[in-house]
């Protein structure tokens, strides 16, 4: 069976290793397609104490954290597994993302700066419909950062908490999706009027355009995605 292999960089010890093991990992794992067609979902435990530069104590320290969290799967003497959520669970967390972060796009009205507002602009207004295809892996990490902007701006510690634990499955699928259906073109308009309702400082237009914004996801994973 093909093993999965993550870009990963050696770990100094400045913290303790199972904490920058850990912090490392899940990056890692945060990073990679998981829901694309063929990902490959099995880790090497040699393969990664090498890569990472550490023993197998931190590493297993570090594994069964992410075991705890949902993120991975560790079967004795099959391996180690990196969990992909059926498809009720990824609608299920798309839904409670679309309640968190409209919540916070609310927020954003009433304590960001308006240059902080204004850095959105970065991540939608750079992009044009016209050239799309020739930028879409550009546009697909835009598109997770502008999200995770939205919910960083609202300065809600436990808005952010709550949704870092869902962040590395919506965003694994968001990535996957975004070239599906035309959604990459239809989703910078929707970015676009989220960005003007969030500079009118209107938080109810701003707290509509994001959920209805999210739940497109929902809907369209719901129609045409097929999950294991």
């Amino acid at each position: 069976m093909a093993r999965a292999r993550l870009d990963i960089q050696p770990i100094e010890e400045v913290q303790s290793l199972k904490s920058r093991t850990y912090d490392a990992l899940k990056v890692a794992i945060g990073t990679m397609k998981i829901y694309d067609a063929g990902a490959e979902l099995r880790l090497d435990e040699r393969a990664l104490s090498l890569q990472f530069g550490v023993s197998r104590t931190p590493l297993r320290e570090a594994l069964a954290q992410l075991e705890q969290e949902g993120l991975v799967r560790i079967a004795p003497r099959r391996g180690i597994f990196i969990v992909r959520k059926t498809k009720a669970e990824v609608i299920e967390m798309i839904t409670v993302w679309a309640a968190l972060e409209s919540m916070a796009a609310r927020l954003v009205t009433q304590v960001a700066s308006d240059d902080e507002i204004a850095s959105l602009h970065k991540l939608v207004d750079t992009f044009d419909s016209a050239d799309l295809d020739a930028h879409m892996g550009e546009y697909s990490d835009a598109n997770i950062r502008f999200h995770a902007a939205i919910i960083a701006l609202s300065g809600c510690r436990l808005i952010s908490d709550i949704t870092h634990g869902l962040f590395t499955h919506v965003r694994a699928i968001r990535q996957r999706t975004i070239f599906e259906k035309d959604r990459a073109r239809r989703s910078i308009i929707d970015h676009k009027e989220i960005v003007e309702a969030l500079e009118a400082r209107n938080g109810e237009r701003a707290e509509r355009l994001v959920r209805e914004h999210t739940l497109k996801l929902r809907d369209h994973v719901e129609q045409f995605v097929q999950l294991a």
